[in-house]
């Protein structure tokens, strides 16, 4: 069903019955939606020794075996689902997509890992591979260091057998079942 506005001054309180009815069943499609997008990376190796897809399924299997919560491996998963679309700022694209699910923590970590995961080769491209330390007295500073530490750096191996997205689906599906903050969550409750 749709409605027949021309413009939203026109809008009725009908109209957005039918709209918001809409909106809601295509928001409960976003876990799909992301575990699509998230099988792209699949195909993409960018010159590294494995594909995104795997870099991102170990990270979160490093997670989940390091005793993180099920909140923090969905972000671990999905810490580089940016890739794809925002080549040039992965980590916002992903901080963005999670940030209505995820405590600020997590949020500002996943936002953030780029530039901590940049100390271990900005020196290498001729950038500053200290550029973390602008955020030295964030106190989530070391919840980031540790994250790309213990998570995200050592995600690149190419002897482990290759994971399934499947492993994480249901995490994801509970993560993302409903925002904690969005301008929208009153819809929801």
């Amino acid at each position: 069903m749709k409605t027949e506005f021309k413009s939203m001054v026109e809008s009725t309180p009908d109209d957005w019955k039918v709209i918001v009815g809409e909106q809601m069943q295509f928001m409960s499609g976003l876990p799909d939606r992301i575990l699509q997008h998230m099988e792209l990376l699949g195909s993409d190796f960018g010159g590294f020794p494995i594909d995104r897809l795997q870099h991102c399924l170990q990270t979160a299997e490093l997670a989940a075996e390091g005793g993180e919560d099920e909140e923090y491996i969905v972000c671990a998963l999905l810490h580089d689902i940016g890739d794809t679309l925002g080549s040039f700022n992965h980590a916002d694209v992903a901080a963005v997509i999670l940030e209505p699910f995820v405590s600020e923590a997590n949020h500002w970590m996943i936002k953030h890992h780029a530039i901590f995961q940049g100390y271990n080769f900005f020196h290498h491209i001729g950038m500053d591979r200290n550029m973390r330390d602008q955020f030295a007295d964030s106190e989530h500073f070391q919840r980031t260091a540790r994250f790309v530490s213990l998570y995200d750096n050592p995600a690149f191996d190419t002897s482990k057998p290759k994971l399934s997205l499947s492993l994480f689906e249901p995490m994801v599906r509970r993560v993302m079942a409903a925002p904690k903050k969005s301008l929208y969550k009153s819809l929801i409750e």
